[in-house]
């Protein structure tokens, strides 16, 4: 097998050259349709669907196949069933392959998705509101996906596209003004980290109360929105500082979470005010945006209403001002032409399923959006609460995301101070905040995103079980074993030492890390990866009961056990880097 090349691969091209020699020529360019299997190490099911082509039936192709499956790397080709074949490596094998992974760069995974741009569209909070539970999914998915495409070789372009237009601000800046002794900005408050966003967000809904009560406060505001889309210095002045604010609120939130998101990487809905003129007179021109009741729309013959009446994309609205829609068809466009993305992903909930494909449908009429470039819709499921209703206060309001992270956090500790009661304080704190952090993190992982899921703050934590916890223990244990080597010599790998049935599985669970990344980036569903490691540290916990590594009598098994530790070690961590979650070193 080629150096760092998961085995599947490489028996694949195995039993297609099989086939190619063994078989008629009819049988040439069949899918090997290799995969690992409960009753061997591998199984292909290339015989079924040959059976047909070639009038025979699937054990007659299948015992022709496994009889000439037999060299250095494969121990046994066996026919099974209605006509599997079943194949087991050699012991040599599967340790060449542990071999070639620890001296491999990057765990040998390589970079198939060199010469791609992606543009990753995810977390979007609102500029002068708190981030809450609503956001918890967009940033850890989509920060998760940045993460993978970018090991596989793709260049993203992460874009925060912050909600910091719209007529909010008119209200938002005329109360501001109207009340100047109100403190908001982080120069003015104690603890500027969370206080400026919690102030910020105290003052959008006082003075949304103020005006949805006085009509005269709600007509002074509307002329605010005016003079800020007029860019009236003063208003911008201050509109700029509470993006500033907002923005210095966010990033601090982000660096607790671990994201990647900077403030260069923010692309509000401002950024585009300059472009929906031009992009309405170009849609309109063609004939694709068309006037109804004093608006601009986009129809569709494919969205429709319950009653059967179309179902437009509102470009303009009909008292002249632009919505989302305007901002988001100026977005797509801008992505296009000039960030040059081949791929456009937006991390966006499910309910927005609708708009996107409206979005996309326009982009395509307009031209823009090409065979040469995808743009997909990422939806994800709800956070629930232990009602199994959407996660909300007593009260019915969203709960701000530090808060969730405050809690998790806080058991996390409790639970260390139980669990490993030697440990000092600073330690303790650090502990406690990774495990914390990253439980919340792998809870919104470890399920497929499109599916809802109970946020369960002692579920969540617990080191038994599928969780991240669990994880960051099974890499702190590895790492404890790794230290007590840490003064000898690193052993090579003895491929001539017989293999135990624990080292066996783990040896072939190792070799599926580069697959498990690459389904991540095909399917958009970083559950895949999440399961791949809880599945890599069961087998871990597995191979170390059954086989004692620094006790082992003979050498060459001691130099390979501790290669599989190594080995497994370094793959839970790289694994976890690209969930974005911690692993520590102790726990």
């Amino acid at each position: 097998m080629a150096q760092g090349r998961e085995a599947v691969h490489s028996l694949a091209d195995q039993v297609a050259a099989v086939v190619t020699a063994a078989l008629p020529a009819e049988a040439a360019g069949a899918d090997p349709v290799v995969r690992r299997s409960e009753h061997a190490d591998f199984q292909s099911n290339v015989a079924l669907p040959l059976a047909k082509r070639l009038g025979r039936t699937p054990r007659v192709i299948a015992e022709e196949i496994s009889g000439r499956l037999r060299d250095e790397v494969i121990a046994a080709g066996e026919l099974s069933g209605p006509g599997f074949v079943n194949i087991t490596l050699t012991d040599s094998a599967i340790w060449a392959q542990v071999a070639a992974r620890l001296s491999a760069d990057r765990l040998g995974v390589g970079a198939p998705l060199a010469g791609q741009r992606v543009v990753l569209d995810y977390s979007s909070p609102n500029i002068a509101k708190q981030m809450h539970v609503g956001h918890l999914r967009t940033t850890i998915i989509g920060d998760a996906l940045a993460r993978v495409l970018a090991f596989l070789g793709a260049q993203v372009i992460r874009q925060n596209h912050l909600g910091d237009w719209g007529t909010q601000f008119g209200m938002l800046i005329q109360f501001i003004d109207e009340h100047p002794e109100l403190e908001w900005r982080h120069d003015d408050l104690a603890d500027p980290a969370e206080a400026t966003i919690d102030a910020l967000d105290a003052l959008y809904r006082r003075a949304r109360a103020e005006f949805d009560t006085d009509a005269e406060f709600a007509d002074r505001a509307r002329a605010r929105v005016v003079a800020l889309q007029a860019e009236d210095p003063a208003t911008l002045r201050v509109w700029a500082d509470l993006v500033a604010e907002s923005q210095r609120a966010f990033q601090a939130l982000y660096d607790r979470l671990g994201v990647l998101l900077t403030p260069e990487d923010s692309a509000g809905e401002s950024t585009y005010n300059a472009y929906l003129d031009e992009v309405t007179a170009e849609l309109a021109h063609a004939g694709i945006a068309v006037p109804s009741e004093g608006a601009l729309c986009v129809f569709f013959d494919e969205f429709a209403g319950p009653d059967g009446t179309p179902v437009p994309l509102i470009v303009r609205k009909s008292d002249g001002g632009y919505g989302y829609a305007a901002t988001d068809l100026a977005t797509i466009r801008h992505r296009i032409r000039k960030l040059e993305a081949t791929r456009i992903l937006y991390v966006v909930d499910a309910r927005q399923a609708r708009h996107f494909e409206m979005v996309f449908a326009t982009a395509r009429r307009a031209g823009w959006l090409g065979d040469d470039v995808h743009a997909v819709h990422v939806p994800f499921g709800t956070v629930l609460g232990p009602d199994g209703k959407p996660f909300k206060t007593r009260s019915g309001s969203t709960i701000p995301l530090s808060e969730l992270l405050d809690s998790a956090v806080r058991r996390a500790g409790e639970i260390l101070v139980e669990k490993a009661p030697g440990l000092d304080r600073n330690t303790l704190d650090q502990v406690a905040a990774a495990v914390g952090i990253g439980s919340v993190k792998y809870a919104d992982l470890s399920g497929s995103r499109i599916k809802d899921y109970v946020f369960d703050v002692d579920r969540m934590v617990s080191f038994a079980g599928d969780t991240g916890a669990y994880l960051q223990y099974a890499h702190a244990r590895i790492r404890s074993i790794l230290r007590n080597v840490a003064d000898e010599p690193v052993p090579g790998v003895d491929s001539t030492v017989p293999l135990e049935p624990a080292e066996r599985a783990l040896g072939l669970q190792l070799d599926e890390f580069g697959r498990a990344v690459a389904d991540v980036a095909q399917t958009l569903e970083p559950h895949r990866l999440a399961g791949y490691l809880y599945a890599l540290a069961q087998a871990f916990t597995a191979f170390y009961e059954a086989c004692p590594v620094l006790g082992a009598e003979d050498p060459a098994v001691r130099g390979n056990r501790i290669a599989l530790c190594r080995l497994t070690g370094d793959t839970v961590a790289q694994g976890l880097e690209l969930l974005g979650i911690a692993a520590p070193e102790r726990i």
